[in-house]
């Protein structure tokens, strides 16, 4: 049976462009890690590179977070 509210759609076919918040994680991990690959300037002591990748990590929950945040305002569970 078709979702009516779709267009006919499938449900899984509609543009959810919150998922955007997903490519974060990869463009500071992986797509900037050229750029970022040095061991001077230091951050609170600690090598530029290692500074990056932490912050990398603690951003990933939060682009996670946002991500679905954005999907339940759209009343998606």
């Amino acid at each position: 049976m078709r979702n009516q509210s779709s267009g006919g759609r499938s449900p899984g076919s509609r543009k959810r462009p919150a998922l955007l918040w997903l490519l974060l994680p990869y463009v500071l991990f992986l797509a900037v890690l050229p750029l970022v690959n040095r061991v001077t300037p230091t951050v609170q002591g600690l090598p530029f590179l290692f500074f990056w990748m932490l912050l990398a990590t603690l951003a990933t929950p939060l682009a996670v977070w946002l991500a679905r945040r954005a999907d339940l305002k759209r009343g998606r569970s």
